[in-house]
């Protein structure tokens, strides 16, 4: 093709060159995707929170494994185990209100310092029970009982303290990294917890976990407390558990997530004890199949979790579409007939659950006040984590009288049941918001900021739109003029 001799020759330099070539634009968008999904690890407070917890997630795995393995063997029955889940979490049901105020009234950092020392030892402390020769079971369910205690003030301060050290805007990639590590650590946790109990033993699992606390306890004491956004701290008052309670009642965008969390924690999130008796027994496995196919599902938990940390918004819509596909998992996972093709469903079960649970957190933490945030955590900790007591000795029953394979069935039915409720409570919304009916929006700033009565919190008036504003100005200046 000839040039004209008056056109000017387009000369591009070597960067605009590279820009224009395909691999180079797959490889900036893939980039920018990567500097999306872990924004939040920018901030230097977070990175240490994150690699402290980490290594102490990766130890809580190991007892929790090694744990539920040790009733099992010495009881081989499924309502042991759900007797165990009932002394792990059910502290988080009965206590767990009343954790979310302390959350809200303390210097969080100082709190989480008490707390993980306090779990420390609490590990050390079944790791000796576990090296005398002939401890009774019923110490073992005592210790866990104290361990189910400080979780529930150590979950929802743990939690709320996620806001505090990263931006505004880093705030929901920071809650999904923090459900991102969670998952992570069950891919090591169990398996490590697994190999350390046949080849070493159940003390040395223990005794593992509690050192783990020290990477944790490390990080909380290397952070720089000028750099933390701390919202003012709720002083003492009467009927803060009730006014929680209120604030949640009053909030559709709140209300419906944590009821579809109740559901799901009740009978869908109990894996501790369906997962052992569907391993040993249903697929005829040993301890090693159990801890593989627990970090089977990890794998795909952490897939989950790194998809919604990639979103840059999550609605009830995401919730809802999760635990459907939650449920179906499940029920797939109890059709399958062996070992071999358990695993890849597994891992679509772990993804599926990661998705709903980062999706249902991130929309109680961002919806949430500031003020408000330790007692909504709390609460969704009590219908999540606090739940699974009661749900934990119905599935091991289930599953000791009509097999493991009925109690998956029953977890991924009432994964089903939530996602229905969310999708009819959206719609019953959408529906008074068409009729004209006053329908509440979703807030982009707390509508419930503290004010100095006693810790009391009030609700803002509304502001005023321009409109309102200029027919007001306008009735003020009628009034003058007659």
């Amino acid at each position: 093709m000839s040039r004209s001799p008056g056109s000017p020759r387009r000369r591009l330099g070597p960067a605009a060159g590279r820009a224009g070539r395909p691999g180079n634009v797959a490889t900036s968008r893939w980039s920018a995707a990567v500097g999306t999904t872990f924004a939040s690890l920018r901030v230097r407070n977070f990175r240490l929170f994150f690699i402290g917890q980490l290594i102490s997630q990766i130890g809580t795995w190991l007892t929790t494994v090694a744990l539920t393995l040790l009733v099992l063997h010495r009881t081989g029955s499924g309502m042991a185990i759900g007797a165990l889940v009932a002394c792990q979490f059910g502290p988080v049901l009965l206590l767990g209100a009343y954790g979310g105020v302390v959350a809200d009234r303390s210097d969080k950092r100082r709190l989480l310092l008490i707390t993980q020392t306090l779990e420390m030892a609490q590990s050390f402390t079944l790791g000796v029970l576990a090296f005398l020769p002939h401890a009774p079971l019923a110490a073992f369910y005592l210790t866990a009982l104290a361990g189910g205690t400080m979780l529930a003030f150590d979950n929802p301060v743990r939690r709320s303290f996620v806001a505090e050290m990263v931006p505004e805007q880093d705030v929901q990639n920071a809650v999904t990294l923090n459900s991102a590590l969670m998952t992570s650590a069950r891919i090591f946790g169990p398996a490590l917890g697994g190999v350390l109990v046949v080849t070493a033993g159940y003390g040395w699992a223990f005794t593992l976990d509690a050192a783990s606390y020290a990477a944790v306890i490390a990080a909380l004491a290397m952070m720089r407390t000028t750099e933390l956004r701390r919202p003012p701290r709720t002083s003492r008052a009467r009927g803060q558990v009730r006014e929680g309670l209120r604030y949640v009642r009053d909030q559709p965008e709140l209300r419906v997530p944590l009821i579809m969390m109740a559901i799901v924690g009740t009978f869908t999130f109990n894996f501790g004890v369906v997962l052992p008796l569907f391993a040993e027994r249903t697929l005829h496995g040993s301890d090693t199949t159990y801890t593989l196919l627990y970090s089977v599902l990890s794998v795909g938990s952490v897939a989950g979790a790194l998809l919604a940390a990639s979103r840059r918004s999550i609605e009830v819509v995401h919730l809802v579409v999760a635990a459907a596909a939650f449920g179906a998992a499940m029920t797939l996972l109890a059709a399958m007939p062996g070992v071999g093709s358990a695993f890849p469903v597994a891992g679509l079960v772990g993804f599926t659950s990661v998705v709903f649970m980062t999706s249902s957190t991130a929309i109680v933490q961002l919806r949430a006040a500031p003020a408000m945030r330790g007692r909504v955590l709390a609460l969704q900790a009590m219908v999540l984590i606090g739940s699974t007591p009661i749900g934990g000795p119905i599935l091991g029953a289930v599953c000791d009288q009509l097999g493991a394979r009925s109690g998956l069935v029953l977890g991924g039915a009432a994964a089903v049941v939530a996602a229905l409720y969310g999708r009819l409570a959206s719609r019953r919304g959408a529906e008074r918001g068409a009729d004209g009916a006053p329908q509440r929006p979703i807030p982009t700033t707390p509508d419930y900021e503290p004010v100095q009565d006693g810790g009391r919190l009030a609700r803002n008036a509304p502001i005023p739109s321009w409109a309102s504003s200029a027919r007001a100005l306008r009735a003020i200046t009628d009034r003058a003029r007659s």
